[in-house]
């Protein structure tokens, strides 16, 4: 551990030395945010480079210490952060971000990740370009609805069985990220949490549709990659032997249907319970106003989201009850890919505070007062931050800038094209990396666990940057330029 001492005092030293003590009971923690120095965000680079770059090492270390990590480079924050800003203001922070953001994040997560894992797709999937497509199709199309994390969950076991035959199949996986973990999810606000919080402020639930060109666009671009990608693989896999449906068995083909169908009832019942969270307040005057829980200092648990959290949970509940074991081995289901993503985002939230601060802070001076450059902006950030924040940063900047026509929200009037730009950034660019977005680690380690070799946090990012950017440098030209 002496790694760990080592950078709590490294960091306590740049913190302590770039900025005066600040003590919570002496001033506003408004005032620790305009202290916070970037040092700050050195355990978070740190995190990230640790997710990045030890699996490249020893990936089976990895597994077995990656707990380790979490738990050190979260310390490394909280310490020196403790010691300079004083205890109480480290278990504020703490707090904050492991109560409202952490625990809500990972419970809808956890749903989801049971609910979906007791529907079985059972029938005879031949994973040919065309299957393949149609599926990843189906999947973007649902993730408006049921969300991306929901649409993910839903449909990668079925792609799994369908390509089981395959040797190179991870193609397969990077295009589900791109196309129904994220992009799919930009046209309601149940796709996306982003979004729903632009509901939230005043943008029209129906306005998202907007974004449907852009959608329409990209999905023609990456699709035609896509199928010409999967077709060179197919024939190479054809060309070595392998079959997808062995002629013998031609005759017993299963027809398509679904078991364990009850649990798509349990997806509505965690769709309704996101949805409460955002509407109690404004239909029920016990939710109203901030009510809830007091926890710490101002720090307040909603009654809306406890109610989110119940409802979500006893979806989970009644799916486990309900599910036959044999229909979750049919998806070789275990709590190992929800394990992983719970040990390493909970230290990534708690090591991403400074830099989400930092943005708070400063997103209003960075200068950006241009489509393209809100299209950029929030998605880059996206692509490593949380995307929700990151979005009403860039909303809350663009309602400083004094349109006068155009989307009226709480935090003032944004005009139509910078809120597309704002919104498509935010959910397009969650793609970019493994971490831009909540469903994107859970499809890397279900394929993991079902023995997919997905590619390394860079590895990926190739594939990203390769196609991607481009795609993005085009509707920035198309759309927003």
């Amino acid at each position: 551990m002496n790694w760990l001492v080592k950078s709590c005092i490294c960091t306590m030293f740049l913190t302590g030395t770039s900025v005066p003590i600040v003590f919570a009971n002496e001033a506003a923690h408004h005032a620790v945010d305009m202290a916070l120095p970037v040092w700050s965000i050195i355990p978070f680079v740190a995190m990230l480079l640790s997710i990045a770059i030890i699996p490249l090492i020893s990936g089976d270390w990895w597994s077995r210490n990656m707990k380790w990590f979490s738990l050190g480079w979260s310390l490394v924050f909280l310490i020196p952060f403790s010691i300079v800003y004083s205890v109480h203001e480290g278990i504020f922070r703490l707090l904050e971000s492991v109560l409202l953001d952490y625990i809500p994040f990972i419970v809808l997560l956890y749903g989801l990740f049971v609910v979906a894992g007791g529907i079985v797709f059972k029938g005879t999937l031949a994973g040919t370009p065309k299957i393949n497509s149609l599926l990843l199709l189906i999947g973007t199309v649902l993730a408006s609805w049921i969300g991306t994390t929901g649409a993910a969950m839903l449909l990668i076991r079925p792609v799994i069985r369908a390509n089981a035959w395959r040797k190179t199949k991870s193609h397969i996986m990077i295009f589900l990220i791109f196309l129904v973990a994220n992009m799919g999810g930009c046209l309601t606000p149940l796709g996306d949490p982003p979004l729903f919080m632009g509901f939230q402020r005043g943008v029209p639930f129906t306005w998202t549709f907007h974004l449907l060109p852009i959608l329409l666009f990209n999905m023609a671009l990456l699709f035609s990659i896509f199928y010409l990608l999967d077709n060179h693989f197919y024939k190479k896999e054809i060309a070595e032997g392998r079959s997808p449906v062995k002629e013998p068995m031609k005759e017993t083909k299963e027809h398509i249907h679904i078991e364990g169908a009850q649990n798509l009832i349990f997806i509505v019942m965690i769709i309704l319970g996101v949805v409460a969270n955002g509407i109690l307040p404004e239909w029920i005057p016990c939710f109203s106003n901030g009510a809830g829980i007091p926890i710490f200092d101002d720090i307040v648990f909603p009654f809306a989201t406890l109610a989110e959290i119940i409802i979500i949970l006893a979806a989970a509940f009644l799916s486990l009850k309900t599910t036959s074991a044999h229909t979750r081995e049919l998806n070789e289901f275990t709590n190992g890919p929800i394990i992983e993503v719970a040990v390493l985002f909970i230290g990534i939230f708690i090591t991403m505070i400074p830099a989400l601060i930092l943005l708070k802070v400063h997103g209003t001076e960075l200068g950006i007062n241009q489509p393209w450059q809100m299209f950029w902006a929030a998605g880059a950030l996206s692509s490593f931050l949380d995307n929700t924040p990151t979005y009403l940063v860039f909303l809350q900047t663009a309602g400083t800038l004094g349109a006068v026509q155009g989307i009226s929200t709480s935090v003032g009037t944004v005009s139509q094209v910078m809120l597309e730009a704002i919104s498509a950034g935010a959910v397009f660019m969650g793609a970019n990396t493994y971490i831009g977005n909540a469903p994107n680690f859970m499809v890397k380690s279900i394929a993991e666990e079902n023995n997919i070799k997905m590619p390394s946090f860079f590895g990926y990012m190739g594939w990203s940057c390769a196609i991607l950017i481009p795609t993005f440098f085009i509707d920035m030209m198309l759309f927003f330029f």
